[in-house]
């Protein structure tokens, strides 16, 4: 008869304890490097199934929304205004095309991740736009990848412009996919249909992004008006995005 083998207990419990303790090793490690290694990894590993070429010419010739909000605002953004507050520009020259190869839109946190990181050039604070107008600004980034917090995250809160009735407001991610529209002003003449973009007098974004449309006004507030805003770049079916590279 063939001798059965048996593991003596002292060596299985040395060998857990050397699992368990790789474990650790290894949870210290993401928490350490607050997830940029994983990040990068799952970048390697979802390589493959980037969208095509092909897909990005269709989707950048998907922004007939974009261009007719820009015509609606009819170029008023004031340059003397602008050199005078001293607000930043952008050059289409310096953008960075990049891919969408994670997102995190029914969620909470609501955040994408794209295929270009600090080795790209990338860096925090950036602006990221895809077709129809702006999505958010880089929050972090690791040697290949970058995450975007979303303007309909709780974390977003952008100056804003009414372009019909020339005000400023307040754009607030509220967690769904419609951002709230704050203006502090009770006898504010919104209406729907009403275009947003990003304001002039904004430290963080370009003048005239555009960012939404007003589809719906609450007015039950005594000292301001809120409105639900439908956004014209749609971060659950964009694949393809653009990096602004502005200077703060």
């Amino acid at each position: 008869m063939l001798g059965i083998r048996r593991i003596s207990p002292n060596r299985w419990h040395k060998k857990k304890n050397w699992i368990l303790f790789a474990i650790f090793l290894f949870l210290v490690f993401v928490r350490i490097s607050k997830g940029s290694y994983y990040k990068d990894l799952y970048y390697f590993i979802s390589r493959p199934f980037w969208p095509g070429q092909f897909q990005k010419e269709i989707v950048l010739e998907s922004i007939d929304q974009e261009y007719l909000m820009k015509l609606n605002l009819l170029k008023k953004d004031n340059l003397r205004l602008r050199q005078i507050l001293s607000l930043q520009e952008s050059s289409n020259n310096e953008n960075i095309s990049a891919v969408v190869i994670s997102r995190k839109t029914g969620s909470w946190w609501r955040q994408i991740i794209l295929n270009k990181g600090s080795k790209d050039g990338v860096e925090i604070g950036n602006i990221v736009i895809g077709p129809g107008g702006l999505l958010g600004r880089v929050k972090d980034t690791s040697l290949f990848t970058s995450s975007v917090t979303l303007v309909t995250s709780p974390e977003s809160k952008l100056g804003v412009w009414v372009d019909r009735i020339q005000v400023n407001g307040l754009l607030v991610g509220l967690g769904d996919d419609y951002p709230s529209l704050i203006l502090y002003s009770k006898d504010a003449d919104i209406k729907v249909g009403d275009f947003v973009s990003s304001s002039p007098a904004s430290t963080l974004l370009p003048s005239n992004i555009p960012i939404g449309i007003v589809q719906s006004i609450d007015e039950t507030l005594k000292s301001k008006k809120t409105a639900k805003i439908s956004l014209l770049a749609k971060p659950h079916v964009i694949d393809w995005v653009q990096i602004l590279k502005v200077d703060i």
